[in-house]
């Protein structure tokens, strides 16, 4: 199997009444569904990572002076990391959605580190304008309780068990 990167240029709003958990599921769902509309026949994932702090969501910063603002909150302090992913069948149209929940620490940083990383541009583009993934955001962790795959942006162990189930119909909760 040869997945194929499709990517689908949505809003993606935060819903203040839902919970992370619920807004990233249906983020994750616009853009699969989104995508499904391209695709005869296949499955498709869709996903998507929201970061909360002090029981608010970030999503991806507006601006460099954003991504600077969001690094400077989440300095020395534990913040959870919620993805959200979809599963979606092209023709049927059956789904299931999914959620993971990882903490990260991150350990005190300082602005000019801040700075030079934003400098960098890497940040523009994720939620909580960090990338754990990435050499230089990966040293600002100091502890991480969960999925680090989920931190990155696609929990695989919870999405591989999904996948099987999806496949199987076992187990799922379809909306």
């Amino acid at each position: 199997m040869n997945p194929t990167v499709m990517p689908c240029d949505i809003p993606e709003p935060f819903d203040p009444s839902r919970t992370p958990e619920e807004n990233a599921a249906s983020l994750a769902l616009q853009k699969a569904l989104c995508i499904a509309e391209r695709v005869g026949e296949g499955v498709i994932i869709g996903a998507d990572t929201i970061v909360i702090l002090d029981g608010k969501m970030l999503g991806k910063p507006e601006s460099p002076a954003d991504a600077v603002r969001m690094l400077g909150l989440l300095s020395g302090r534990t913040h959870s990391v919620v993805t959200g992913f979809a599963i979606v069948e092209r023709p049927s149209g059956r789904h299931v959605t999914g959620t993971e929940r990882t903490e990260v620490t991150f350990r005190h940083l300082p602005p000019a580190e801040i700075e030079e990383y934003v400098r960098g541009g890497s940040p523009l583009d994720k939620a909580g304008a960090y990338g754990i993934q990435d050499d230089y955001g990966a040293v600002f962790v100091k502890r991480i309780e969960g999925c680090f795959y989920n931190v990155v942006g696609l929990p695989l162990s919870k999405l591989h068990t999904a996948l099987q189930d999806f496949g199987t119909n076992r187990s799922i909760t379809e909306e």
